[in-house]
């Protein structure tokens, strides 16, 4: 017999990972789907938690009982707390973490909480009935129809679907279905909420190329450690600060890398039409940065450690949809890359996403 819920929960990232924490720690039943039980929390873009504004939300999620900041202390390779030449309003916390323990940790946690169920599936519809006319709404839920065809009653259904539902990746002219890379898209939801009255729109965002770190030449890098005295994010007590920390690395772009990537504008998804979404605007592409700044002689590209047991490096401030022979060939002319080997090629994606107006 399928077991009734209160809360279903759609999606196992961040988000997904907070609101069956924040619900389950208020007394509520909850089960928790996601596609994979093996990427439970993972971080999909850079390694990394906080940072200006962002650091101020994870110790407020904190706060508030969430588990953001204790997986991101318990994980951390470095601390830094940025802005420390500006007054204390303006200091923003930062930690540089290893992905694979962030997202052990994560999982962890939920599975210590009492209330939190797991199932591996996708969900396909969101299955509604009339409400009543006391509520002023015109639909209650009423539970969440699987992938794999199982019906599961629940009063209230989370959507935190990240880039997946109706995801589409782009590398220069190549064009695939997915959410994350190696992972499918989700498909259902947009359309059946839309149906009933919903508005959707596309968003899109990007990540770079990872590169394996053996290949770098850190001699000719800045380097960027963490503070000497690392702070952390949770105001509890746990855990102890590491007893040492990774450094990060500073190279910078140049106008020969810039007329590099300019070989690739042509095959763009992002100039010819193939991206419709809109892109955040606190991580632009590389490609738009030196479009829309074209004054601009060099742009600063971070190089970060992905975890204490491996060599693999995310290039911060690469994002990039390009073709991956543009992609490689101006990665080579970054100092400290000119033997750069590349574990994979930046994308871009594409995803339905829901105005939060609603």
């Amino acid at each position: 017999m399928v077991e009734e819920y209160d809360i279903v929960i759609v999606g196992a990232g961040h988000a997904g990972g907070e609101a069956a924490a924040a619900a389950a720690n208020m007394g509520s039943r909850v089960l928790l789907i996601t596609m994979n039980m093996g990427t439970i929390g993972q971080m999909s873009c850079n390694p990394a938690m906080g940072g200006v504004a962002k650091g101020q939300i994870v110790r407020e999620v904190d706060a508030l009982g969430g588990y953001s900041g204790i997986v991101s202390d318990t994980s951390m390779v470095q601390f830094r707390m940025l802005n420390r030449s500006k007054g204390p309003a303006m200091w923003s916390p930062r930690t540089q973490n290893d992905r694979e323990l962030f997202a052990r940790e994560w999982r962890r946690m939920l599975e210590q909480t009492p209330n939190v169920h797991f199932l591996q599936d996708t969900v396909e519809e969101v299955l509604m009935e009339p409400a009543s006319l006391s509520t002023g709404a015109e639909h209650r839920v009423k539970g969440v129809r699987t992938g794999m065809g199982t019906v599961i009653p629940c009063r209230s259904v989370v959507l935190t679907s990240g880039t997946f539902m109706n995801g589409v990746m782009h590398i220069g002219e190549k064009r695939f279905g997915g959410g994350r890379a190696g992972e499918k898209a989700s498909q259902g939801i947009t359309e059946q909420l839309v149906a009933i009255g919903f508005e959707a729109g596309r968003m899109k965002t990007g990540t770079p190329p990872r590169v394996d770190g053996r290949s770098i030449d850190y001699s000719l890098l800045e380097e960027q450690p963490g503070d000497q005295h690392p702070g952390k994010f949770s105001f509890l007590p746990n855990p102890t600060r590491p007893a040492r920390q990774l450094s990060c690395w500073i190279t910078w772009t140049s106008p020969e890398v810039h007329e590099t990537l300019r070989t690739g504008f042509d095959r763009s998804p992002m100039f010819n039409g193939r991206i419709q979404g809109r892109g955040p605007r606190y991580c632009p592409s590389i490609e738009d940065k030196i479009d829309r700044f074209a004054d601009k002689e060099r742009h600063q590209i971070f190089v970060e450690p992905e975890g204490w047991n491996t060599v693999e490096t995310y290039i911060n401030g690469f994002s990039t949809s390009l073709p991956e022979d543009v992609q490689v060939a101006a990665l080579r002319q970054l100092p400290g890359f000119s033997k750069a080997r590349i574990f994979r090629p930046g994308y871009a994606v594409e995803y339905d996403y829901f105005p939060p107006t609603q």
